[in-house]
């Protein structure tokens, strides 16, 4: 039979097309592969360094305790077994990739519809990973893993894959391998390890951080029960043993290095690079990246001590103050304690309710642990944070009053608070923008009006008074909130509000209603204050970020980094809001700071309602900064007037700005803001709001913009005034 080249290349194109692809692939794959060099010499582990904008190395993310395991002799039998019943069962029958254990999860994944589920990683593939390769989660990378696997089985032996696996697993809280793992968790050397210790570390493998029992004990218990199940499945264990293991609790040590200087910046810094870590397929405890930051290590210094020397004597002032007998009290207190007591290690490890009950009864009767409770609900907490508002660079930041320890609540990036009457510069602003000037004079008299979801809503000022005329300037430098209402209700409407708000860095919901003018819409404290920057910035606004550069070890830099920095005011208008909030500095809510700093600067106070939440922002030409204060539960309050933000939160904004600025270290020079071209001074006469002519009685000196230059005053003229007039008023404005 002839074959027709028709015939042949309709066969063979095909197949040269299927097997030229697949060569084409296979080629790919295997530039990914690690060389013969690297599998027999697999990289030692080095430290990342981070640095401040400086020079100083501020910590390190490295392995802890990197003593290593050399002989499978100084791991615990029961270790070993508790590791291959539930990682790798066929450890010692498969050349590096579980052929049954892939096939078993695919049909599996099938039956069940699902393409998520457990995995069939063998502990070469696992070590494979953990040496060579990235961890991204792809077909592509999967692949690759197995083929190193099988070349690592080919190159060791099982017992050193072993020995080699044991020395680099990640079980969490920054122990890599189980000689770090045992004196991390246990302040043991491995041999030490019970069995039920055992099976806590392999279940710690599957997710260290979500099996971590600080984070939740009762989850962590579950996980080590699971393992212990594999063993006996395994027949490492008898149903007795695993019975009387099941009820034994697991405590572990909380020891912890220092935090440093800077330690809720860094974990800030950390979360980030934890994510860049996926995208760059980098280590960070491994690969000795070398981090670039934005922080200046000597105004920290300045921030950790203006806040320490601020918090200590108010906490004590608050503690004489507060007391637990008001019923409503007693009700978050006894809220508390059942949730404290539920997340107790001792509650979540009982066996049983009845179990479970007696632990709940023992610490409600303990004077120590409800004292704790007290404690940690009425401790007073604290975010502040300063940024260069030319470059958007975060030179400080303390965010939480544990300075001692870095994985608490940052209260500057990771919470939502009602900014009070720190949000009153945006009301103000848009007016400005749109052409009035600060000497515009609105009413104080009361106001009532439905809030949209029909309750009637009738704001108050701080005092209590009502009455009269004021100027902007007068109504934001003594933060009036009926005048801040009506200017939000007559000429800066509410959705203009939020469009500028959101232009100046203000990222959370903010709804267009009335009361946004008093700051009733939650705010992430960096945002807010980062958003000053634009006025001492001309109106430029530049994105807040810490991380100016990452470097690998060998100096090639992986990513640079700048701020996104946009114009969201004109000139004229940041000027005026700039003159507008130095009397606020001046004479103003924010006066308190000048016991400390006396240089130009502008800022506002803010305090919500029932002294929930205080807050100061500030800035000079060169550095913005702001403070929040107030409480983790919200249902706790400071009980008078010493929790407005003049009083409880400003004082660490005038220390801090007191020791930049008097520290010869620190290249910061005091200079004043400069009037653009387009702004004048001028007499306004303050019945008509116009110039004022030589007939009006009472004028004042303020800035204009000359984009939207008033007429001459035709209220009084020379016929409209008395033959007897006297010398007219005329009140300069301090600013």
């Amino acid at each position: 039979m002839t074959v027709t080249p028709r015939v042949f290349w309709s066969i063979a194109l095909p197949v040269i097309i299927v097997f030229g692809g697949g060569w084409l692939f296979l080629s790919y794959l295997s530039d990914g592969l690690p060389s013969l060099e690297e599998l027999e010499n697999p990289r030692p582990p080095f430290a990342t360094r981070v640095f401040s904008a400086d020079g100083v190395v501020i910590d390190r993310f490295f392995e802890e305790n990197r003593s290593r395991i050399t002989s499978l002799d100084s791991v615990p039998r029961p270790f070993l077994e508790a590791l291959l019943s539930t990682e790798d069962r066929r450890f010692y029958n498969h050349w590096g990739v579980d052929v049954r254990g892939v096939f078993g999860v695919l049909v599996e994944r099938v039956l069940s519809l699902s393409i998520s589920g457990r995995g069939a990683s063998t502990i070469t593939q696992q070590l494979a990973r953990l040496l060579y390769l990235t961890r991204e989660v792809t077909i592509t990378r999967k692949l690759r893993e197995m083929m190193t696997a099988v070349q690592i089985e080919q190159r060791y032996t099982k017992d050193e894959i072993l020995i080699m696996y044991l020395n680099v697993a990640p079980f969490g809280r920054g122990a890599y391998g189980l000689q770090s793992a045992a004196m991390v968790y246990f302040g043991k050397i491995p041999q030490q390890l019970t069995k039920s210790e055992c099976a806590f570390l392999v279940g710690t493998l599957a997710n260290p951080t979500h099996y971590d029992p600080r984070r939740s004990h009762g989850r962590a218990m579950y996980r080590r029960n699971v393992v212990l199940l594999n063993m006996v499945d395994a027949g490492y264990l008898d149903e007795g043993e695993f019975l009387d293991m099941k009820q034994d609790s697991i405590f572990t040590q909380s020891r912890t290095r220092s935090a440093g200087i800077a330690p809720h910046f860094v974990e800030f810094v950390r979360q980030q690079l934890r994510e860049k870590a996926e995208r760059y397929g980098f280590n960070l405890y491994r690969d000795g990246l070398s981090v670039y930051t934005t922080l200046d290590s000597r105004m920290q210094e300045h921030a950790n001590r203006a806040v320490m020397e601020h918090l200590l004597p108010f906490q004590e002032q608050f503690d004489r103050r507060w007391n637990w007998n008001s019923p409503s009290r007693r009700a978050i207190l006894g809220t508390a304690i059942r949730i404290a007591i539920k997340a107790h290690p001792e509650y979540t490890s009982a066996p049983n309710a009845d179990a479970r009950e007696v632990v709940a009864i023992r610490l409600r009767g303990s004077k120590r642990f409800v004292d704790s409770v007290k404690h940690i609900l009425t401790s007073i907490q604290v975010g502040f944070v300063a940024v260069d508002p030319q470059t958007g660079e975060i030179k400080a930041m303390v965010g939480n009053a544990a300075m001692d320890f870095r994985y608490g609540l940052n209260h500057v990036t990771q919470i939502t608070r009602q900014p009070g009457s720190t949000f009153k510069p945006f009301i103000y602003t848009v007016a400005i923008d749109n052409g009035y000037s600060p000497a515009y004079q609105l009413s104080n008299e009361a106001i009532s009006f439905t809030d949209g979801s029909g309750k009637l809503w009738q704001p108050r000022n701080f005092g209590g008074e009502t009455g009269g005329m004021y100027s902007l300037r007068a109504g934001l430098k003594n933060s009036v909130n009926l005048v801040a209402i009506r200017t939000i209700m007559e000429i800066a409407p509410a959705e203009e509000v939020v469009r500028y708000a959101r232009r100046m860095g203000i990222e959370t919901p903010l709804r267009p209603v009335p009361s946004l003018a008093i700051g009733t819409s939650e705010v992430v404290p960096l945002q807010i204050i980062s958003s000053y920057g634009a006025f001492a910035n001309e109106g430029i606004y530049a994105k807040p970020f810490g991380i100016l550069r990452i470097e690998d070890r060998d100096g090639r830099v992986i990513e640079n980094n700048t701020s996104e920095i946009r114009e969201v005011l004109s000139k004229e208008t940041a000027f005026i809001m700039t003159s507008m909030l130095k009397s606020v500095m001046n004479g103003g809510t924010g006066s308190g700071t000048r016991r400390w700093f006396h240089g130009p600067a502008g800022g506002k106070t803010g305090t919500t309602q029932d002294y929930a939440d205080a807050w100061f922002i500030g800035f000079t030409p060169n550095l913005v900064a702001g403070v929040w204060t107030g409480f983790d539960d919200r249902r706790i309050t400071f009980t008078g007037s010493y929790g407005q933000g003049s009083v409880a939160a400003a004082p660490i904004w005038g220390r801090f700005m007191k020791y930049v600025y008097t520290d010869k270290r620190i290249p910061l020079k005091i200079r004043d803001f400069v009037m653009p071209e387009g702004v004048t001074q001028e007499k306004i006469c303050v019945e008509s709001q116009n110039l004022a002519n030589p007939f009006c009685p009472h004028t004042v000196v303020e800035f204009i913009n000359s984009k939207y230059f008033p007429g001459y005053c035709t209220v009084h003229t020379a016929a409209s005034s008395p033959d007897n007039i006297s010398e007219p008023e005329e009140r300069t404005i301090e600013y």
